[in-house]
């Protein structure tokens, strides 16, 4: 059956910068400025990655959420440009698989329009091969693509899923072809699992131009029966790589930046580790993600989220109205999850990452 029209989007021509904006920097409890804002635009994916999103909670009878319940793409413009006037300098684009949303260039050349943001997207690369060009012509400005081994049986048991490796590397090589110079490659490590690619990974995409970026492998949500013994560590992952190719580290491009920055000393390549298991970095946090429904979350580890939705629908709020509310979420914010997990105090359920967004 067609889904009923979204009688809920709000005409571009209606967006306009608060008449009140906060005082800015917005600052949480501790400090931190917000800067990032990481926009779910659905949470439905072709893969079930057990990290992420395992197939015995994520099976054919699970409960998306209705077509006619996720934010328009206009609600999503209109949120975007709060933020922007509230602070933000990045948006990405994030699900579930964010191009299983259709027409999802439409949203990016949207948001390609405010001034002063960064645009990012990250793919698992299943269907970049076909979408890639109408992303770069639209005004995406970078894309990040999760690959986690370059043999099929390791990509078919990390993403449990029939999508051939080879279809993910087209979608690399259109992304290039298209105009993307510099795509980030986010690989998560899992101990066990395929921890044995990892110089693999590295041959392949040295001398390419691209990123690479070796994810430990994270307690996010409930469902993905996460143990400290499968994570293989920051500093392992460095030996690992070092006891190939000699490394260096670099600075860090700005203040916030998850991943820690190195390079070989060859030059051939730059990588990143992104280590919130065993280097929690909750003290630098700027970003803050909105899910497909438009629920507010404040950490990657949130138990619950804060309902934007009812601002923008039910009360029809106007734009200084729900800027004022968005600086109250973020000026109440005390999230540090990994340092408290580090320390052994860590307690409560989390929300999965596949709704909001890695």
């Amino acid at each position: 059956m067609k889904a009923a029209p979204h009688t809920h989007a709000v005409p571009l021509s209606s967006l306009r910068r608060p008449s009140a904006v906060p005082d800015l920097p917005l600052v949480d409890t501790l400090r931190r400025p917000l800067q990032d804002l990481r926009i779910s635009v659905t949470d439905r994916c072709n893969f079930r990655c057990a990290y992420c999103m395992p197939r015995e909670q994520f099976g054919a009878d699970h409960p998306f959420l209705p077509r006619q319940s996720l934010l328009s793409f206009e609600e999503i413009t209109r949120v975007a440009r709060i933020f922007a006037d509230l602070g933000v300098t990045k948006i990405r684009l994030t699900g579930g698989e964010p191009l299983m949303r259709k027409d999802l260039y439409k949203l990016v050349a949207m948001l390609a329009q405010l001034p002063g943001i960064d645009l990012t997207l990250t793919t698992n690369g299943a269907l970049l091969a076909r979408h890639a060009q109408a992303l770069k012509d639209a005004g995406l400005q970078r894309l990040t693509v999760s690959l986690d081994a370059l043999d099929e049986a390791t990509h078919a048991r990390m993403s449990d899923s029939s999508v051939p490796l080879a279809d993910v590397l087209k979608g690399i090589a259109a992304a290039e072809a298209a105009g993307f110079r510099q795509l980030k490659i986010n690989m998560v490590v899992q101990r066990g699992v395929n921890d044995h690619a990892i110089l693999d990974m590295l041959r392949h995409f040295r001398g390419s131009g691209h990123i690479l970026r070796f994810i430990e492998f994270m307690d996010v949500g409930e469902t993905n029966h996460w143990q400290m013994k499968d994570v293989l560590g920051a500093r392992e992952i460095l030996q690992r790589i070092a006891s190939e190719y000699p490394i260096e580290p670099i600075e860090a491009n700005y203040t916030g930046e998850v991943a820690k920055r190195w390079r070989l000393v060859d030059g051939s390549a730059e990588i990143g580790v992104i280590a919130s298991v065993t280097q929690a970095f909750c003290r630098d946090c700027t970003r803050l993600r909105l899910s497909p429904e438009g629920k507010l979350f404040t950490c990657l580890f949130a138990t619950q989220g804060h309902d934007l939705t009812t601002h923008l629908r039910t009360l029809n709020e106007d734009d200084s109205a729900v800027a004022a509310w968005i600086a109250s979420v973020w000026a109440a914010r005390k999230d540090r999850y990994s340092e408290l997990r580090h320390a052994g105090q860590a307690t409560g359920g989390k929300i999965e990452m596949s709704y909001i967004g890695g």
